[in-house]
């Protein structure tokens, strides 16, 4: 990771960039499986300054930003209670909910600098079993989930408009 790099916690007051870049990832990088609705759709939903701005006032939950050396936001992540369809699923553990970095800015380290950021945080009080959610076909976040221990216990589909995408959930711990 480039040394100038930073990542640091999120606020409200950090809504719009969140959002902004949540919605540019997301599309930057699954645009092209979808419909032009069913994006729109979920980009509104998923990605809308409301639920953003509730996010990052939830108390249980924590974003980070990574910034370039010119203060851009560049990637982020998410992360909080496991809410993920699976019956094994409790109240306490932790699941990372999203991690993303704009496709010009991949390499270097950057995603597993801020992986080991929302893990360490969702493991400050002690291990505890963690939860990600993963698309059934990127292969990349798989093999680098398999290398942290995390294996795969289940699967559901994820709604994105219309669309149904096959989802693998994996748990450490």
């Amino acid at each position: 990771m480039n040394a100038v790099t930073t990542i640091r916690r999120a606020t409200v007051e950090d809504a719009d960039t969140v959002s902004t870049l949540g919605a540019r990832t997301f599309a930057e990088t699954f645009a092209h499986l979808y419909p032009p609705e069913d994006l729109e759709t979920f980009l509104a939903y998923a990605y809308g300054l409301e639920r953003t701005r509730n996010d990052l006032a939830h108390p249980d939950k924590a974003t980070w930003l990574m910034e370039d050396e010119d203060g851009e936001a560049i990637g982020y992540a998410l992360a909080g209670p496991c809410d993920l369809p699976h019956d094994d699923v409790r109240p306490e553990h932790g699941e990372l909910k999203r991690l993303y970095v704009l496709r010009s800015r991949q390499g270097g380290g950057r995603g597993s600098a801020l992986l080991k950021t929302a893990l360490d945080w969702l493991e400050k009080d002690g291990p505890r079993p963690l939860w990600i959610g993963v698309w059934s076909e990127n292969f990349g976040a798989q093999k680098l989930y398999g290398r942290l221990g995390f294996e795969k216990v289940g699967e559901y589909y994820f709604p994105v408009g219309e669309t149904r995408d096959l989802e693998f959930i994996l748990r450490r711990g």
